[in-house]
């Protein structure tokens, strides 16, 4: 009897901690990516350059008018250019929810969102981030949206 209760404690011991163990690491994800947008609305460059790794691949899924469909590649250094040019305040993404997935060192997080060049709305969609567990901390290295002006989700 004694050694069945103390399995089951173990057992129970073991599925808490992996439980708090996955929501501190899913915390530290969803901070790195509001660390980006922070950075995003501030046009600090370097906020969000410190959330990506250095070779991260960014991507944008295009819907053409004559029904096709292409993966769009952006480029990191002109991204974090764009944002140094702009005027703080003018680049606003709006999260609208997370839904983090984190095994190991790689997290992965989809997060709808509503894009606003100051407060005129500019398109809605959503990321796929995909984040490494660095030494650093976690890491955005792949990240892919979708846009679009409608059906934005809620």
């Amino acid at each position: 009897m004694r050694l069945l209760l103390l399995s089951a404690l173990l057992i129970l011991s073991g599925l808490f901690h992996s439980t708090n163990a996955q929501s501190s690491e899913t915390v530290e994800v969803q901070q790195t990516i509001d660390r980006l947008f922070e950075g995003m609305i501030k046009s600090d460059s370097s906020l969000v350059a410190s959330t990506f790794k250095s070779d991260a691949i960014m991507q944008t899924i295009r819907n053409h008018q004559d029904g096709s469909v292409s993966v769009v590649n952006g480029d990191l250094s002109q991204f974090l250019s764009d944002i140094h040019r702009a005027e703080p305040g003018v680049l606003n993404e709006k999260l609208n929810g997370y839904e983090i997935k984190v095994d190991g060192k790689l997290a992965s997080a989809w997060t709808p969102y509503e894009f606003y060049v100051g407060e005129e709305f500019s398109h809605c969609g959503v990321n796929s981030f995909q984040l490494l567990k660095t030494s650093e901390g976690w890491k955005i290295f792949h990240i892919v949206d979708t846009r679009r002006r409608d059906n934005c989700v809620e």
